[in-house]
């Protein structure tokens, strides 16, 4: 169990000094037990307690870092089972196999498609993050030299590195430099060994047992070795398997606080599922359910995009809507006698808006209003968008310093409120716009052509 307020307000100086940023020892004590501060803030705190306090504080499914620098990679770091509860932490990376006994040509294909297979949606860039290259038929050379192209080719891929030799992996290792891997992975015959390489290398590693109980001794052993950073492989080969493992592992950590599975798993789901898209169905259950890192025999577009819209929908904070900045935002390079129109600041209606607007090639002035995330009747019923925050927020965006007309394009949901608007702006004509952005392009053309 996570140390109380008081308790870790106990192994505090008690200065009151304010150096964390807060005004008391209790103040900060609280938030680093609500997990909204991080002892380390306090510089003055004994390494040693401060070890035992983030100890105690740690989410109960162990937050698990990958890669380097801007390329890192959080695994883990969950605290809840359903996401109303508060809201799932790390979005559950994607990842690409590649082995060693691929042909050169089907290669050069799966790295093109992990460089290429990019979208942005909502002003979030989706895509896969991992590749996990596989020593096959113990192969070493090719491996070895496998790892060393996709450094040099997909600097920013997060690797896993899967082979039952501890010797490859440690070469393997040295090739990553600083960028950390996953290495894959220490069993009931070699855990000892893989272990070693792990501390040596300082790596992560992954566990993978025969069962439920097979997994749990494997990671009982590393922790007694020293090891913090593992992933787990309870050897599931059936999708029903599969699905209860994640589950077990999930509660056992979070309700029970079973210390060896308190790490995030990692999932094959081709191994269990017969052709792709039964493999690609997995991977939609898996991501709410509860995998760490789910491993995908290959990627087709029309597979990884739902997957991938999927990750961040159920890896938003439900608690928080997705928003952009208040402001102006210049569409196609307006000028002084573009329109002007203007919308709220919930991000799903922002790109919509937006991109009809450049879709007409209108040069346009978009006013993005604060409304707290809500969307357009939203906000106006709970009163964030009517004529006097609308009234207030265009006479002090500067909006009328980058246009010589005084026309305002509301949405035309929004009709209701014209001549409260007209009222509080009394130097604009008020326009009614499309209830639907889809009609912006036909509506903005034939401003233009007036």
């Amino acid at each position: 169990m996570g140390l109380t307020g008081i308790q870790i307000m106990q192994k505090l100086p008690k200065t009151n000094c304010g150096d964390c940023g807060f005004p008391t020892c209790l103040a900060f004590a609280m938030k680093v037990a609500a997990g909204q501060a991080e002892i380390d803030k306090c510089p003055h705190v004994d390494p040693a307690v401060k070890e035992e306090i983030a100890e105690a504080s740690a989410p109960p499914i162990r937050t698990v870092v990958l890669g380097s620098g801007e390329h890192q990679l959080k695994l883990g770091g969950e605290t809840v089972l359903f996401r109303h509860e508060k809201r799932f932490e790390n979005p559950v990376p994607l990842g690409l196999r590649l082995a060693t006994d691929m042909e050169e040509a089907e290669i050069a294909r799966r790295l093109e498609s992990f460089r290429k297979l990019r979208w942005e949606r909502v002003g979030v860039e989706l895509h896969a993050e991992v590749l996990a290259l596989e020593e096959v038929n113990g192969d070493k050379e090719r491996f070895l030299s496998l790892v060393r192209r996709v450094r040099e080719e997909c600097p920013e891929a997060v690797l896993v590195l899967i082979s039952e030799n501890p010797g490859t992996l440690s070469e393997a290792c040295d090739l990553c430099g600083e960028h950390r891997p996953l290495l894959y992975a220490a069993t009931l015959d070699n855990f000892k060994e893989m272990g070693q390489v792990a501390k040596e290398k300082k790596a992560a590693l992954a566990v993978r047992g025969d069962n439920l109980a097979e997994t749990a001794r494997i990671s009982e052993e590393l922790l007694k070795m020293g090891l913090k950073d593992l992933v787990l492989d309870t050897g599931a080969r059936s999708v029903r398997e599969l699905y209860e493992d994640q589950v077990i592992v999930r509660r056992a950590a979070i309700k029970k606080r079973f210390k060896p599975f308190g790490f995030p798993t990692i999932t094959f789901p081709y191994r269990c599922a017969r052709g792709y898209l039964a493999e690609a169905i997995l991977a939609a259950v898996l991501i709410p359910k509860y995998a760490g890192m789910i491993i995908m025999s290959d990627f087709r577009a029309d597979v990884l995009f739902p997957l991938l819209v999927e990750r961040m929908n159920i890896f938003t904070d439900p608690q928080k809507p997705l928003v952009v900045e208040e402001g102006i935002y210049p569409i196609n390079g307006p000028d002084e006698n573009s329109p002007v129109l203007i919308t709220c600041n919930f991000a799903l209606t922002y790109f919509i808006v937006s991109g009809e607007v450049e879709g007409s090639r209108v040069p346009s002035w978009l006013l993005i209003k604060d409304t707290e995330g809500l969307s357009v009747l939203t906000a106006w019923a709970a009163g964030k968008f009517g004529a006097d925050t609308i009234a207030e927020f265009v006479k002090k965006c500067g909006i009328a310093e980058k246009v010589k007309h005084r026309k305002l394009v509301i949405p035309g949901y929004l009709a209701g409120i014209k001549g409260e608007l007209e009222d509080e702006l009394p130097d604009w004509e008020i326009i009614i716009g499309p209830r639907e952005a889809s009609g912006l392009p036909s509506f903005l053309k034939e401003w233009k052509a007036a």
